[in-house]
């Protein structure tokens, strides 16, 4: 077993990035399942290089990232930021993450100075508290659902609990998962961004796949096409929050699916969407 501690000091070395070079950044690379890198890793990184860039006085408040083909778990990632706008209240970063010269994703991100004005949220929906609600591997494989290994050590720091239907057996595109960094991260502001990318990604994609067959078989072939982020306030993520799930659409060997973060109090936090190839493997005659 991974210790908590140890493996949320991992979580934040993984997520920095170093500085080489002039808007040039590198970050290390992790095996996320498959011997692949986990795409919210890569969009994490992206996304703190972006800010590297910008400094404090701008937040990032949305991000548009296409994955172009799948990391080397075995190689570092350079992530080259293009600064395409400084102005008086936002700033936009793009970045290509790059490995031996290849680009690996492209990312978008917008920067806002923080303003007063109107305001409305959607409320949050009645879900059962975490405390009620039974610890994620352990209801996905007590449903068939077991998750690969590599993906149980890249939610090494992370506590995960599934509010239904992902606590029950269920045909239904929609599934609600409470989350946290299971030990506290004294993360400022970028960091909690950074780190709410990296587990925007975990579990949105099965939400359109839970229908028609189990989200882990090796008769589908999964893989993120796309992710988008929008940040609606600045997350704290060694405190609970609300991960709600569902997916409007499937077809062409494609998913889509969208998610809202809440934190305990209601709050909106984030929204997400995301499309994915979900391809069912097809199998030589015997």
């Amino acid at each position: 077993m991974i210790d908590a501690a140890a493996a949320v000091a991992e979580l934040r070395a993984l997520l920095d990035v170093e500085e080489i070079d002039t808007h040039l950044y590198r970050g290390a690379a992790a095996e996320g399942g498959y011997g692949r890198v986990y795409g919210g890793q890569v969009v994490a990184q992206a996304l703190a290089a972006a800010a590297r860039s910008v400094g404090a006085s701008r937040q990032a408040h949305s991000l548009h990232a296409y994955f172009l083909r799948a990391g080397d778990a075995t190689r570092p990632i350079v992530y080259r930021v293009l600064p395409d706008f400084d102005g008086g209240s936002f700033a936009n970063r793009r970045v290509v993450a790059m490995q031996g010269g290849v680009p690996i994703l492209n990312l978008a991100a917008s920067f806002h100075r923080e303003e007063n004005g109107f305001a409305h949220a959607t409320a949050a929906p009645d879900v059962p508290a975490p405390d009620a609600c039974p610890e994620l591997t352990a209801a996905l494989a007590a449903n068939g659902r077991p998750l690969p290994q590599g993906i149980l050590n890249r939610l090494a720091a992370f506590e995960m609990r599934a509010g239904p239907p992902a606590s029950l057996r269920s045909e239904t595109p929609r599934q609600f998962v409470w989350f946290r960094v299971v030990k506290p991260m004294a993360a400022d502001d970028v960091m909690n961004r950074v780190a709410l990318a990296y587990a925007s990604d975990f579990g949105l994609l099965s939400t359109a796949i839970t229908p028609h067959a189990p989200s882990f078989s090796p008769d589908m072939q999964v893989a993120s096409l796309d992710h988008a982020l929008w940040f609606h306030a600045t997350p704290k993520v060694d405190e609970w929050l609300l991960y709600t799930m569902d997916s409007p659409w499937s077809g062409h060997a494609r998913g889509f699916a969208r998610g809202t973060i809440y934190d305990a109090a209601g709050t909106l936090i984030a929204s997400v969407a995301q499309e994915g190839l979900c391809r069912m493997k097809t199998r030589a005659p015997t």
